[in-house]
């Protein structure tokens, strides 16, 4: 099924254009359903309107056993990651008008992770790989009677991975991940990067030798997936190369 966008030609200058468009979702109920399908849906859209409208507007709508995950609507939770047109993207950050509406824009779970019931995966492995490598400032000696100081440098170092939501997009990205179940993907990397680079920390070390497992940070292959798919603009792919510069030279 081929979708045309149709604007609203009666509009008056300056309103916002409407059209409709088709969203084909996979929809998958562990309950009734042997196997994953996909199913088409038409709504009619704002031209400021994101992926995230359209969803709410079927299952609000239309039907309300479709299920997905969203909380802020503001690209900062992370919490309704998803493939649209086979990439991955936070709903409620991608304008429909953008994602080539005049076909149906499909929409499915992120890959690597087990599926739950449509759009929602289980993340919990996605979590304990990040609870693996120690997400947390580690200090050794006594407890400080005064802030723990940091330069502008120093805090630089670091900036970019402070930036993670914890999205998953990253590691569901990564064609490893999803032919690995246990590496730790790249999101955890980038998790273990703001702490290791971190001059108030001692725990460099340890997550370090942590990510030096078969499974940890030299099962990259560097392919920029992780990179191009991160909402935050972090800069994925640099971060892991820098862990693995760490490694080789014990320098952080």
């Amino acid at each position: 099924m081929t979708a045309t966008v149709e604007e609203n030609t009666e509009a008056k200058p300056g309103a916002v254009p409407t059209f409709e468009v088709t969203l084909r979702i996979e929809r998958y109920n562990p309950e009734v359903d042997d196997a994953p399908h996909f199913e088409d849906y038409r709504v009619t859209v704002h031209g400021t309107d994101r992926v995230l409208d359209a969803l709410h507007q079927i299952k609000w709508d239309q039907d309300g056993s479709l299920s997905f995950r969203r909380s802020c609507a503001h690209g900062v939770c992370g919490s309704d990651a998803m493939r649209i047109n086979g990439k991955n993207r936070l709903a409620c950050k991608t304008l429909v008008k953008d994602v080539n509406p005049g076909k149906p824009i499909t929409v499915e779970p992120i890959k690597g992770l087990p599926v739950e019931k449509d759009l929602i995966v289980d993340m919990e492995p996605f979590f304990q790989a990040y609870r693996d490598v120690m997400p947390f400032l580690v200090t050794t000696g006594n407890e400080p009677t005064r802030e723990r100081l940091q330069s502008q440098e120093d805090r630089e170092r670091f900036d970019d991975t402070t930036k993670c939501i914890l999205c998953a997009a990253c590691t569901t990205s990564c064609p490893v991940f999803w032919n690995d179940g246990q590496y730790f993907g790249p999101q955890a990397i980038v998790g273990a990067h703001r702490f290791i680079f971190d001059s108030r920390d001692d725990g460099a070390a340890q997550r370090l030798e942590i990510l030096n497992d078969k499974e940890g940070v030299w099962r990259c292959r560097t392919t920029f997936n992780c990179t191009d798919a991160c909402p935050r603009g972090i800069q994925v792919t640099k971060a892991i190369q820098e862990v693995k510069r760490a490694l080789l030279t014990n320098k952080f």
